[in-house]
C-alpha cells in the first residue's frame, strides 16, 4: 500500500504558498495543496508559485477552497478553478454553507463544466460545519450533479464526527475518489449545534496519525490503494511547537509515515 503524500495548506495556515512549496519540498512530500484566496490572489502570486514549484519539483494536490454560501460569487469560485489550472492542480476542493440545496448542485456542476479541460476535479468536502453534513448527503448532491468531474472529499475527523461509517466509505464509487485527506483526532467530540467547537475541533485539535482515536487504519484500507492523501493536520499544538514551516511538516510527514510503516 503506497500513497503519494501531499501537505495540506492547513498544516501550514500562516503562511502563504510558496513558504508552503518551499516546506514541503524539503521535508520531503510527494506534492502540495495551497489555499487561493480569489479576493486576494494576484497573477504576481502564480508567477511567485509556479517558480517554486518548478525549483521543488512538486506537484499541486489540490488548491482551496471553494465555499458557496449564498454570500458568494460564482466567478470567484472560477477563479480559484482559473488559479488551480495554471498550477497543474489535479483536484479543486469545495464545501457548500448555502442553505439552498439546488443551488449547491447547480454551483458544483457549473464548477465542473467551467473544470473541463483543466485536468482537474471538483471535490465535494462533507462535514458538520456545512450545509452536507455527512457522506450520504455529499454523494446526494454529486448524483444531482451528474458531471464526470465530480468527486467527494473524505477526511477522517469529518467522517468521524458527522456518523459516517467506514462501510460507507468502502461503498464509494472508486471514480469518485481522486484523493483523500488524512489525520487522526480526540475523542471528545463537539456538540455539533455549538457551531464555534466544531471549528475548533477541525482546525486547532487535529492529532497525527495514531495518537488519536479514529480508526484510521480501517478507514485507509476502505479507500483505494493508491490513492494519494493530503496530510491535513491542523493544529494548535503543532504550530506552537514547530514554528518553522518546514521543520512542523517535516514532524507531521515523518509520524504519518511511521504510522504506515507500523501499519505494514
Amino acid at each position: 500500500m503506497k500513497h503519494k503524500l501531499s501537505l495540506a495548506s492547513g498544516v501550514l495556515p500562516e503562511f502563504g504558498a510558496v513558504d508552503v512549496i518551499e516546506a514541503g519540498g524539503a521535508a520531503g512530500y510527494d506534492a502540495v495543496g495551497l489555499w487561493v484566496d480569489p479576493l486576494e490572489w494576484t497573477a504576481q502570486h502564480t508567477r511567485d508559485a509556479r517558480a517554486a514549484l518548478a525549483a521543488c519539483g512538486l506537484p499541486v494536490l489540490d488548491v482551496e477552497v471553494v465555499w458557496i454560501r449564498p454570500d458568494t460569487r460564482l466567478d470567484d469560485h472560477r477563479k480559484v478553478l482559473d488559479v488551480g489550472a495554471e498550477l497543474g492542480a489535479a483536484n479543486v476542493l469545495c464545501v457548500s454553507s448555502h442553505p439552498d440545496e439546488g443551488e449547491t448542485v447547480a454551483q458544483l456542476a457549473a464548477l465542473c463544466r467551467h473544470a473541463e479541460g483543466s485536468g482537474m476535479r471538483v471535490a465535494l468536502e462533507f462535514g458538520i460545519f456545512t450545509k452536507v453534513k455527512n457522506l450520504a448527503q455529499a454523494l446526494g448532491v454529486l448524483d444531482r450533479v451528474g458531471h464526470p468531474l465530480r468527486a467527494v472529499l473524505v477526511d477522517p475527523i469529518h467522517v468521524d464526527r458527522s456518523g459516517t461509517t467506514v462501510a460507507e466509505i468502502a461503498a464509494i464509487d472508486p471514480a469518485l475518489l481522486p484523493y483523500a485527506q488524512f489525520c487522526d483526532a480526540r475523542g471528545v467530540r463537539p456538540d455539533p449545534a455549538d457551531f464555534d467547537a466544531v471549528i475548533t475541533d477541525a482546525i486547532d485539535l487535529r492529532e497525527q496519525a495514531g495518537e488519536g482515536v479514529l480508526p484510521l487504519a480501517a478507514m485507509l484500507q476502505a479507500l483505494p490503494a493508491d490513492i494519494p492523501l493530503s496530510i491535513e493536520l491542523r493544529s494548535a499544538a503543532l504550530r506552537e511547537a514547530f514554528a518553522h514551516p518546514a521543520l512542523r511538516a517535516k514532524a507531521v510527514l515523518d509520524a504519518t509515515r511511521l504510522w504506515m510503516e507500523q501499519l505494514a
